[in-house]
């Protein structure tokens, strides 16, 4: 058993761990959340990574300062288990909130922390979650595009509709912290931002479904709740990197199904300004990608669209790594690609991007107008559009697959009452169900 030790004052129990028979790589303060974030020098930040990886458990003493969601994926990345230890209420808040395994007791005997690490990983619930959100079944799904409006935030929200079908409950996140949009969009009240409210809990330890529950507002009787954006860009510090991780592992908890519109741009700062402690304008959107089981990459089906995605693609695969990519053509239409406009976009993306499966979404002016001017989703307003039947194909196809034999469900939320004008809930029906 190797392990690397993080806590204030090691001394103590680094010796105890030896004496039990564990191999001690390396001994850290509270320093993993700097490492992982890339607020640490260059060399230090290497051995601490390289004993990240090299170790089998990292024992790490909990703290706001020392345990972050960036922190956990680092470590699910390098397959490391950690180990907490917590001192406080509070610790354990934040422990579950990650969605570690049951946490020991800061002040734990060195031969129990030993037995605790050669035991091998927890039984207890959140490992269960765990090999759940490794399922294949996506979780949290990002919808992203590059710049010049490929239409981000209609597919976030038809495909959160299209997930609710059958009874699921699905959030509905607006993380753009430039151009936030889906409040207005749907005709919601945006004086008290839903998400910036649900990352400050979070921060504080105090995000759970009944306050999820109370920040969010139904979509009617469709099954979504929204948790809307920032109503004014200027506010984009509030969502910070560990807030919005934060914020969504709460999510995964609450919903079936979390749906999170971000913003195009992904570009770093970190290089051009002086406090690398600072907040940076696209934490937000490089947070929920990171967080995310599943991205849809959304592309504008048009030679400028399709030039833009390309581009930005590569960055893209940068900063998710080996999380699944979905890609959408939006709009697709003849007039802007001439004959064979399916055949175009697929073989430009397959030669230029090495992206061999795409689904297309065609252009319907007419329902999305509709929408538009009653302020609700294209889903209630047309549920015969072609791009309501479109997105139907999609969520079958790439997120929702045949539901396991004997897999169930979880209870949908009690149906509020939303504000005036909605539909009622659609029949059950699954969200994969074949269309023309």
């Amino acid at each position: 058993m190797r392990a690397v030790v993080a806590a204030d004052d090691t001394e103590a129990l680094v010796a105890g761990l030896i004496r039990e028979g564990v191999e001690v790589i390396a001994r850290f303060a509270a320093s993993a959340p700097a490492a992982a974030a890339d607020g640490m020098p260059g060399p230090e930040a290497e051995e601490l990574l390289r004993a990240l990886a090299d170790a089998d458990a990292l024992v790490l003493e909990v703290g706001r300062t020392s345990l972050s969601p960036t922190v956990v994926a680092l470590c699910d990345r390098a397959g490391t288990r950690i180990v907490p230890l917590v001192a406080d209420e509070a610790g354990e808040r934040l422990t579950a909130a990650c969605g570690l395994e049951a946490p020991l007791d800061a002040n734990a005997e060195p031969w129990r922390i030993a037995e605790v690490l050669l035991a091998g990983p927890s039984t207890a619930p959140a490992a269960v979650r765990s090999a759940d959100m490794a399922s294949s079944r996506p979780r949290v799904i990002a919808v992203w595009g590059p710049a010049g409006a490929p239409g981000r935030t209609t597919v976030a929200t038809e495909l959160a509709m299209e997930l609710a079908r059958g009874g699921r409950h699905v959030a509905l996140v607006d993380a753009d912290t430039h151009a936030p949009s889906i409040a207005l969009a749907l005709g919601l009240a945006d004086e008290g931002p839903g998400f910036a409210a649900a990352c400050r809990q979070a921060e504080l330890g105090g995000l759970d479904a009944r306050e999820l529950t109370r920040i969010a507002t139904p979509l009617g009787r469709t099954g979504v709740d929204v948790l809307t954006g920032i109503n004014r860009p200027s506010r984009w510090p509030e969502l910070s990197d560990r807030r919005v991780t934060t914020a969504l592992a709460a999510c995964r908890e609450w919903s079936d199904y979390t749906v999170v519109d971000v913003a195009s741009s992904l570009e770093r700062d970190e290089e051009i300004v002086s406090d690398l402690d600072g907040p940076r304008r696209n934490a937000a959107t490089i947070a929920a990608l990171r967080a995310a089981d599943l991205v849809v990459a959304v592309a504008a089906a048009d030679p400028l669209g399709v030039a833009r995605f390309l581009r930005a693609h590569a960055e893209l695969r940068a900063t998710i790594g080996a999380t699944r990519v979905a890609v959408v053509a939006n709009r697709l239409r003849p007039g802007a690609l001439g004959i064979d406009a399916r055949g175009q976009v697929r073989r430009t993306l397959d030669r230029f991007g090495g992206i061999e499966d795409v689904w297309f979404l065609p252009q319907d002016p007419r329902s999305a107008d509709a929408a538009l001017l009653s302020s609700q989703t294209i889903a209630e307003v047309a549920p015969k559009s072609p791009l309501t039947l479109a997105i139907r194909r999609f969520a079958g196809d790439a997120v929702v697959p045949a539901r396991e034999p004997g897999a169930g469900m979880k209870a949908r939320r009690p149906a509020r009452t939303g504000r005036a004008g909605r539909g009622d809930a659609r029949q059950p029906s699954r969200a994969g169900a074949p269309a023309a």
